[in-house]
């Protein structure tokens, strides 16, 4: 009610200002600040205890994707994605059991489709259709047991596989094709990318190996291979020669470090191998030898003897020509007879003509070799080792370094030697320098404050948060809700118009006197005093409004 001049037109607020300046409104308003202040302080106390979120799964196909967040809201899993949407985050502790449990569902899939397609097969499938589905099977089979290598982050395989042909000069061969993609900073070596072929063209029947193309997420060709007959090395050869030539700066430096100590011998080794394969044959005679010491591989005698011719004899005429007439006297003869009888022909016998050959053949010496050259031989080794000087501490404690004396040099020289394997016939070299070794520079490393090591800042984080919250809701309890809750209590304590007030009115409405007035007599009075003094009862009414 507001009193203006003498005449004061009284009238009462309307609205929400109004409602306001009530003893009902101003409780309802105190009221619904200390609502909003301990919803304010309850926000802020939730903040505080929010879970700290961790990557459940990143690069993701859309479908796994999809699948995942599905799977998340049906176990009531709270869950955000990150910056840039490749990643899903969960509350940190419950990162492992989310991926059992989804692993027992079989997610994420990883966007390759191995052999469970063929468990699908509709009835009525065409024969091309099932071709075709063996096919992706298969790919997705190989690129998922190429993925599982630690290098490879994602794998993708394309088979060509040719129609088979009766005819043979029909026929091709099946290529494959094997995009790769490596974690960030990984590589492969040509160890690795051999494997990678050999497993896809194992995996496929009648596939080579050189038709199977390998290529990484930057378009570089790594399954590039030499042509036969190239002057490189493969792999393997290379592999081969770093082996060697480490084992043998290993077994110099092993052998030398009791005597130098350690760190005070360094070595390098080259290695020229050979992985030419040859095969040789060969036959050597040699000199004829004197026939006593030869041996005899065959001997063969000819001898013949003939006798002289005699003189014509006998009776001439048709009586030579006859045949003899039988014989009259026996036809064996008594030993002594016999034997004149031979005598007297031997006597009476012709000389004869002998002739005698003999050939004989001796063995002939000869040898016969086959060689066999493998692969890998060593041609030549080249050798450097260099020693420090050796320390030597003199009376006073200090350290001093000295060159070696011949004698423990050719000691060292000997030793690197047998240890090589050196071959003077093959060419080897050795060189032994015995020089002093240039000191590391230590490289100083600045110490990290404390306020900047790692560990610090997130100790500090996590008080400051606590510190913060803490700071904010006793802000909001002391300088908001303390006092809101002091003027709810002042409201409902019994308001007492001030002492000079409530005299000034008692003196000008009622006059001396002891007799009690009536309810119209003090309602007279006081508007006798709103004409007089209009402002003083402004002031009593203002003070009631405010409980002042």
């Amino acid at each position: 009610m507001a009193v203006a001049g003498e005449n004061a037109v009284v009238s009462t607020p309307s609205g929400i200002v109004g409602f306001a300046q009530t003893p009902g409104g101003r409780n309802f308003f105190l009221m619904l600040g200390v609502a909003a202040v301990a919803g304010v302080m309850a926000g802020v106390w939730l903040w505080s205890q929010q879970p700290d979120y961790r990557v459940l799964f990143s690069n993701f196909s859309d479908r796994d994707g999809g699948a995942i967040v599905s799977s998340l809201q049906q176990m009531n899993v709270p869950y955000k994605f990150a910056e840039g949407g490749g990643a899903i985050l969960v509350p940190a502790s419950q990162v492992h059991d989310v991926r059992l449990k989804l692993a027992s569902q079989g997610l994420p899939k990883g966007g390759n489709v191995g052999f469970e397609l063929m468990e699908n097969q509709k009835l009525g499938v065409s024969q091309f259709l099932e071709q075709v589905n063996f096919q992706r099977a298969l790919e997705g089979e190989l690129a998922r047991s190429i993925q599982s290598l630690s290098a490879v982050q994602a794998a993708r395989v394309h088979l060509a596989l040719p129609k088979a042909s009766v005819f043979i000069r029909d026929q091709q061969k099946p290529t494959a094709s094997v995009l790769l993609n490596l974690h960030p900073g990984r590589t492969l070596d040509d160890q690795q990318v051999s494997g990678i072929v050999h497993l896809v063209a194992s995996s496929v029947p009648d596939l080579p190996t050189k038709n199977v193309t390998v290529v990484d997420q930057n378009g570089n060709l790594l399954s590039e291979t030499r042509a036969p007959g190239s002057n490189g090395l493969d792999p393997s050869q290379l592999k081969y020669v770093q082996e060697l030539q480490q084992s043998i700066v290993k077994r110099i430096e092993s052998i030398l470090t009791p005597i130098v100590g350690a760190n005070n011998v360094r070595a390098e080794a080259t290695a020229d191998v050979d992985f030419s394969h040859s095969e040789q044959a060969a036959e050597t005679y040699k000199p004829n030898q004197a026939p006593n010491t030869s041996a005899i591989r065959s001997q063969q005698l000819s001898e013949t003897q003939s006798a002289t011719s005699a003189a014509a004899s006998g009776v001439p005429g048709a009586l030579t020509n006859q045949p003899p007439a039988p014989a009259t006297a026996p036809l064996t003869a008594p030993a002594a007879s016999a034997g004149a009888s031979t005598a007297g022909a031997a006597s009476a016998a012709p000389p004869a003509n002998a002739h005698k050959d003999m050939t004989v053949n001796y063995e002939v010496d000869k040898t016969v070799r086959y060689t066999q050259q493998p692969m890998g031989g060593i041609q030549r080794l080249s050798v450097a080792v260099v020693v420090n000087y050796k320390k030597e501490v003199g009376k006073d404690g200090k350290v001093s370094l000295k060159p070696l004396s011949d004698a423990e040099k050719a000691q060292i020289t000997d030793l690197a030697k047998d240890a090589m394997g050196f071959n003077k016939d093959r060419g080897d070299s050795l060189n032994v320098v015995n020089s002093p070794f240039a000191g590391a520079e230590k490289e100083v490393i600045p110490e990290t404050p404390v306020w900047k090591r790692p560990e610090t800042l997130n100790i500090a984080m996590g008080a400051g948060k606590y510190v913060l919250v803490a700071a904010i809701l006793a802000y909001l309890y002391f300088a908001v809700l303390k006092p809101l809750l002091r003027r709810i209590a002042k409201t409902f304590e019994p308001v007492e118009p001030p002492v000079e007030h409530v005299t000034q009115i008692e003196h000008d409405v009622e006059p001396m006197g002891s007799r009690p007035r009536s309810y119209q007599d003090n309602l007279e009075a006081a508007k006798q005093l709103a004409k007089n003094d209009p402002k003083m009862v402004a002031n009593v009414v203002k003070a009631w409004v405010g409980n002042e």
